[in-house]
């Protein structure tokens, strides 16, 4: 496999924010001197009552333990063709699941026979995302078969893609493809994994994110097949290293790759050739690029009715994001957080809102310190509802705080300028009481034997006719939506 091997850490997109003596300043002044609470840009907490969405829930199916530990599972899909939603834990296992709830193994990535054993000793580590190829039930097609998952791996003997040129080489992130020789049969048997591309983690943290293909595109369309990868600033904090502004690397970006392509600088896979930066080498950014800018970017989502494309990033200690990403957009990390120019881990500068003009800003954030959340709160995954099966969520965009399992709701037709005046909740009927997504996994847990839950780590999944279903890391239900 080739190497790319990155030239500099030093931003290529853009320089460095200037005026470090200003923004010492406005430290002192809004933490004080030995302060340990962030500051706080959102000092008008979410509105906890009003424009509430109410709905009901079923718990849909659970998913088995790994070696005593509750599942962990990350992205659940639907694939119409055989019938069936898949559903993956973060610890290897990939699932199916009837429409009926009837649970099977499908694949197991951790398996000692295909040689890349699945790092997931941490909270953040493990298969961290996966997707099916749009052509993974069409007979004869390009894509047939074809199932990428973006996982960490303690494997770390073969060269890197993508380097981050420093830290601590923790552990490697790969993009893998496995190819079923028959789509419908009930378990894989498709041949060992194809490594697209490999990545040199510099910390133990913020690793991959989320991966999808664009669901709204087909084939003849320029964007039909294209998987989207998202990829965090490499961890730590703070981003020391300022890979997020940096486009000669692969770190704090959504990248778009052509999966079954092969003009990849290692042979693996394609360039799209109508992403923002493709030929661009010279100027030494990366032809993967189609985003730069982001921390930990968690969520994709494209809206069915106008085709807007949705990213959820997580920030530092003070601004959650929700932000439209367009085709070579900078959302700004670590220059950044959110509306508000970043300045360390506890402070933003409170008086130096959305000025830099070219950036993208979200449309909609939330502070840290909101006393409906948990300190450490962290922007989620997100859809766009545009179904009538579940009324009362009809044209809304839904998004979830993950520890605290907080479901928020936005309108789709009317998206707010950033803020988060516009943000309401979803709650969940349970009987004759109304309660969060973390009431009731803490209820089930102790339930199961288990201490009972304080976080939640909610993930969203949908299926056909307008489904919507809620994971978790903690008590292994999956949780159907219902009017």
């Amino acid at each position: 496999m080739g190497v790319l091997r990155t030239m500099s850490t030093t931003p290529v997109g853009r320089p460095a924010p200037v005026g470090a003596v200003a923004a010492t300043a406005v430290l002192c002044a809004t933490i004080g001197t030995g302060a340990q609470v962030p500051n706080d840009p959102f000092p008008d907490p979410i509105e906890a009552k009003e424009g509430v969405i109410v709905v009901g829930y079923t718990e849909f199916t659970m998913l088995p333990d790994v070696a005593g530990k509750r599942a962990r599972p990350m992205r659940l899909v639907d694939e119409p063709e055989s019938g069936r939603l898949f559903v993956n834990d973060m610890q290897g296992p990939v699932y199916t699941i009837g429409y009926g709830g009837e649970v099977a193994l499908y694949l197991d990535i951790n398996d000692p026979r295909w040689g890349l054993p699945v790092e997931f000793a941490g909270r953040e580590q493990g298969v961290q995302s996966f997707a099916l190829h749009p052509q993974f039930g069409v007979a004869g097609a390009a894509g047939y078969g074809r199932l990428y998952a973006w996982m960490d791996t303690r494997d770390t003997v073969p060269e890197p893609d993508f380097v981050s040129g420093g830290g601590q080489d923790s552990h490697d992130t790969v993009l893998v493809e496995f190819a079923a020789r028959d789509a419908a049969a009930a378990t894989y048997n498709g041949g060992p994994p194809r490594v697209l591309l490999r990545v040199e983690q510099p910390f133990r943290n913020h690793n991959g994110g989320y991966i999808a293909f664009n669901p709204l595109a087909t084939p003849g369309d320029p964007d039909f097949g294209m998987l989207y990868v998202g990829l965090a600033d490499g961890g730590s904090g703070g981003d020391p290293m300022d890979l997020g502004q940096n486009l000669g690397v692969a770190f704090g970006k959504i990248l778009r790759v052509q999966p079954v392509g092969s003009d990849s600088r290692n042979g693996q896979y394609g360039i799209p050739p109508d992403n923002p930066y493709a030929g661009d080498e010279l100027d030494q950014t990366l032809s993967e690029i189609f985003a730069s800018g982001l921390r930990n970017p968690q969520g994709l989502a494209w809206d069915p009715v106008n085709g807007n494309m949705f990213v959820t990033d997580i920030g530092q200690n003070i601004v959650e994001e929700l932000s439209l990403v367009t085709a070579g957009a900078d959302l700004g990390w670590s220059s950044w957080e959110g509306s508000f120019r970043f300045i360390s881990r506890r402070a933003v500068d409170l008086n130096d809102q959305r000025s830099e003009p070219g950036l993208t800003y979200p449309i909609a954030e939330y502070g840290q310190l909101d006393p409906l959340l948990q300190r450490q709160s962290a922007a989620g995954g997100v859809l766009v509802y545009r179904h009538d099966t579940i009324p009362q969520l009809e044209d809304r965009v839904l998004f979830a705080d993950f520890p605290q399992g907080e479901i928020f709701h936005l309108p789709a037709d009317d998206l707010p300028e950033g803020g988060q005046d516009a943000i309401r909740r979803v709650l969940l009927r349970d009987g004759a009481d109304v309660k969060t997504l973390l009431q009731l996994v803490a209820e089930k847990t102790s339930e199961l034997g288990f201490e009972p839950a304080v976080r939640v780590d909610v993930r969203f999944g949908t299926g056909p006719d307008g489904r919507i279903f809620l994971m978790n890391k903690h008590d292994g239900v999956v949780r159907e939506v219902v009017p």
